[in-house]
């Protein structure tokens, strides 16, 4: 059997008769690890699922390791404010991200640049001769921010996702955590 080390803290997920979601949580592994506590449940993972009888299903005492697929991150190197926010990634680098992906920003010594779980919305990674510089643009607001990204701050834009739970036979719950496989 393979050993599982935690990435994050684990969370839980009501279940009932509708499709209940998660709030978003930041990717960072390839795996989730999902358990059933008191009801089997449908499983759905993505930017705003909806879980139901055509999704993965988990079963009460059998816990499950769902691929993520491939977490995306990359450090960001300036940031335009405005009606939408512009993100300029490193020279050079490209963009891990697709129109339509969710992602999240955090900032350290600069908190107000933070976002959570907002849509990509254009992808530019046009080329010049000296060189280019990916730029994202997000579906987030932030023409109240004036202060211009300290050159020291560590700004990382992630993709985040949800999880949709729904059981069929009662309230329930799953329990989910991200996880890496330690050999």
């Amino acid at each position: 059997m393979a050993r599982l080390n935690p990435v994050d803290p684990a969370f839980t997920r009501t279940t009932n008769s509708g499709s209940q979601k998660s709030g978003a949580f930041a990717h960072k592994t390839d795996a989730i690890r999902i358990v059933a506590l008191t009801q089997n449940a449908y499983v759905s993972i993505g930017s705003e699922p909806d879980a139901g009888p055509t999704n993965f299903l988990v079963t009460v005492g059998e816990p499950e390791i769902l691929s993520l697929g491939a977490p995306k991150n990359q450090r960001v190197v300036g940031v335009t404010t405005g009606a939408t926010t512009v993100l300029s990634l490193p020279e050079g680098t490209g963009s891990p991200f697709n129109v339509g992906d969710t992602v999240s920003l955090t900032v350290t010594g600069q908190s107000y640049y933070d976002f959570t779980h907002q849509i990509v919305t254009v992808v530019n990674t046009g080329s010049r001769v000296d060189g280019y510089t990916p730029k994202v643009t997000v579906s987030y607001n932030s023409t109240g921010i004036a202060t211009a990204l300290s050159a020291d701050s560590a700004a990382t834009l992630r993709n985040s996702l949800k999880i949709a739970a729904e059981s069929r036979t009662g309230s329930g719950s799953v329990h989910c955590q991200q996880v890496q496989n330690a050999g």
